[in-house]
């Protein structure tokens, strides 16, 4: 590896903390640049068929966009991503209730999730290491969880995300990175060229407020089947409800990192591996990204971009059917995701 890190003044939040952002160059010059407010992943410049670089992740040129705006972009997820029905679980008997903030639901760690501290950050071994301590009864989640997020940018134009925590008391624990992509570029505004291919036999239906029922069903014969390449502009509007994709995907890589997705852009000659050991992978397609003005002044919205987020099944801790997300204290939280970007 010969990657190199440097750091430049990203401004200060609203409570006055500085903000960092740390740009992971390799030698060809692609390039990721990542905060430590949230772990934000700001930028992504890779090539496209003709050489020329562009920066395929949606994102903010100010601090206070990431503060005020919706949609975490680009951002850490914790302590639990997705939603939590009710914004209610019980734990060895005790029952902890927790900000609602997606209709009757807790989404993305609450309030003030992960996406929102600022972590401590060091550069070792050519990586850019983030730590975080979120303290005991932080959003009325129980134990002090102490967080490692590691980012590595290789000569591959391979990122990749490697996160670990202990705990000193049973939680449940959930941990992605909500980048949002398109590979067409930042500021192209749709994705329906774009082809995606996702490596999964089943999926989770969802109810009403967008919970899984606790079914776990077989794509076949839906239009969640995306075993074959399918392009998103023949796929979108037909997924029930009109609404596109945002549901979880049952991987079968029992915990070894393996590819589970592939998405390519013909036209910019792009494509994007991942690569995840987490048993599940939320596919969202951006249909509730509000109208806002991102980098340089591009205009995003619905459709816009997509998400795949390794991880946990939505709702575990409420459903003892699904993979555990509880980490206890003596035990080692892992999850490692890549995102590989190529060339067609």
């Amino acid at each position: 590896m010969s990657t190199k890190i440097t750091s430049d003044d990203f401004g200060h939040t609203q409570s006055g903390q500085k903000v960092t952002r740390y740009t992971l160059t390799n030698s060809s010059g692609a390039s990721v640049k990542i905060l430590d407010l949230g772990g934000i992943v700001t930028e992504i410049n890779v090539p496209d068929k003709d050489g020329k670089l562009g920066d395929v992740t949606l994102g903010f040129d100010k601090v206070e966009d990431y503060e005020e705006k919706p949609g975490y972009l680009g951002a850490l997820i914790g302590r639990v991503a997705n939603r939590i029905a009710g914004g209610q679980f019980t734990l060895d008997g005790k029952t902890y209730n927790l900000f609602i903030n997606n209709g009757p639901n807790s989404l993305h760690g609450g309030k003030i999730g992960f996406n929102k501290k600022i972590w401590d950050v060091s550069i070792e071994n050519e990586k850019l290491v983030l730590r975080y301590v979120s303290a005991d009864g932080e959003e009325n989640y129980p134990g002090e969880l102490t967080v490692k997020v590691i980012y590595g940018f290789d000569e591959d134009n391979q990122l990749t995300i490697d996160y670990s925590a202990t705990t000193t008391k049973a939680t449940p624990i959930n941990l992605t990175n909500h980048a949002y992509f398109n590979l067409a570029g930042h500021a192209t505004g749709h994705i329906k060229d774009h082809a995606i291919t996702i490596n999964a036999d089943s999926y989770l239906p969802l109810d009403e407020n967008s919970i899984p029922t606790g079914e776990i069903r077989p794509v076949a014969g839906t239009e969640y089947d995306l075993r074959t390449p399918v392009r998103l502009g023949d796929r979108l509007e037909n997924v029930p409800g009109g609404r596109g994709f945002d549901n979880n995907f049952c991987l079968s890589n029992n915990g070894e990192l393996k590819l589970i997705a592939k998405v390519e852009h013909p036209l910019s000659g792009r494509y994007m591996d991942v690569l995840t050991d987490e048993p599940g992978i939320q596919f969202y397609t951006a249909f509730w990204l509000a109208s806002m003005t991102g980098k340089g002044g591009a205009a995003y919205g619905q459709f816009g971009a997509f998400c795949l987020e390794a991880q946990h099944y939505p709702d575990s801790v409420n459903k003892p059917q699904f993979p555990t997300t509880i980490l206890r204290p003596g035990e080692f939280y892992t999850q490692t995701t890549v995102y590989r970007f190529g060339l067609l």
